[in-house]
């Protein structure tokens, strides 16, 4: 399977720590709240805590990296993605609908894009290919679009 452009790890990183804001207040918040009755010194939950947010800031976003993949055949498009549960999903360009590209913020200062391809059916309508490189995800797409008005003929 082909990984996503290493560029995704520093986007997901990002997310990662502006996530982690609110969690960091929290820890703060909760470490003034029970300063007079927390026999640990003031400020050790809050450095175990950001030590913990700082380690999975950087090793969460590699193995959700890692997690990720794709291949794309003649006919189909494989997604391979997930950590805990893995899926593979096979989407035939007969089925797709529509097709977009995704750019948040993020994606565009480095430059990345996400595919979307909305099937039909309910279930699963619409695969999502984040981490592509905007000139490949738009290749991709006009492949899968070429595929799609070829099999209309």
């Amino acid at each position: 399977m082909t990984p996503l452009h290493p560029k995704q790890i520093a986007v997901l990183r990002i997310r990662y720590a502006i996530a982690a804001v609110p969690l960091f207040v929290m820890l703060l918040v909760a470490e003034l709240w029970t300063d007079n009755i927390n026999p640990l010194p003031f400020g050790a939950v809050v450095a175990v805590g950001l030590v913990l947010i700082l380690v999975g800031i950087w090793r969460l976003p590699k193995r959700r990296y890692a997690a990720w993949g794709y291949r794309m055949e003649e006919d189909e498009l494989a997604v391979r993605n997930g950590l805990l549960i893995r899926a593979l999903s096979l989407v035939p360009f007969g089925r797709v609908q529509h097709i977009d590209l995704a750019q948040g913020p993020l994606e565009r200062a480095f430059g990345l894009a996400t595919l979307v391809l909305n099937t039909a059916g309910t279930r699963g309508a619409a695969i999502r290919l984040p981490g592509l490189a905007q000139a490949d995800a738009e290749q991709m797409r006009d492949h899968i679009r070429g595929k799609i008005r070829q099999d209309l003929l």
